[in-house]
């Protein structure tokens, strides 16, 4: 079995500018290609999972989305990092339309992502860790049965509750971006094997 981290989209690898609705939009956030290195460097699955509600609402098609995972896909693999999957979900449980407005088993924080992932790659999901910008990831993580790291940028700090931050059932720590996270995973991956 293999250990993955599943990394969201928007405001984890990506800058988040609400709804996507132009390739020109995508701008890879400071310090992701280097996270992204270590992290492959540890032998982790980079698996992204996304919630791509713009679908159901009608504001860009699957098309653009897979559109746009192509290209990060391949941006990532110009500097050297394979993206292994690329999983989202198009659904809305009451905005948008049919087929998309439904309350499906896909939209984080349940399950259904992951539990694909855990299927098609043979992933041990108590080795592994999901990272996010929202405490939709984290708890995405905690319904999966993994650790998971929250970044938090500096306008979002009034966001998070202090109970949040002392519930530490709910994630593993808070991290400014994906660099720091993947330095804090091989931390403690390190401590682990001692």
């Amino acid at each position: 079995m293999r250990s993955a981290v599943f990394l969201d989209r928007d405001g984890t690898l990506i800058e988040d500018v609400g709804y996507l609705s132009s390739i020109s939009q995508i701008k890879v956030l400071p310090r992701v290609v280097d996270g992204l290195k270590l992290l492959k460097s540890m032998g982790y699955l980079l698996i992204v999972v996304t919630n791509q509600s713009g679908v159901a609402r009608g504001f860009f098609s699957e098309g653009f989305v897979l559109n746009v995972h192509d290209i990060l896909g391949r941006l990532f693999k110009d500097n050297g990092i394979t993206i292994d999957a690329f999983y989202y979900c198009p659904h809305h449980p009451t905005e948008g339309l049919p087929p998309y407005n439904v309350n499906c088993d896909c939209r984080k924080p349940k399950t259904g992502m992951i539990k694909r992932a855990i299927c098609e790659y043979d992933i041990d999901i108590s080795k592994s860790w999901v990272i996010g910008d929202s405490l939709v990831d984290v708890q995405f993580a905690r319904n999966a049965g993994c650790k998971g790291i929250l970044l938090n940028r500096d306008d979002d700090l009034h966001s998070i509750s202090k109970e949040s931050f002392c519930d530490t059932s709910l994630y593993e720590a808070v991290k400014y971006d994906l660099f720091e996270a993947a330095l804090y995973i091989k931390s403690d991956v390190s401590l682990r094997s001692l």
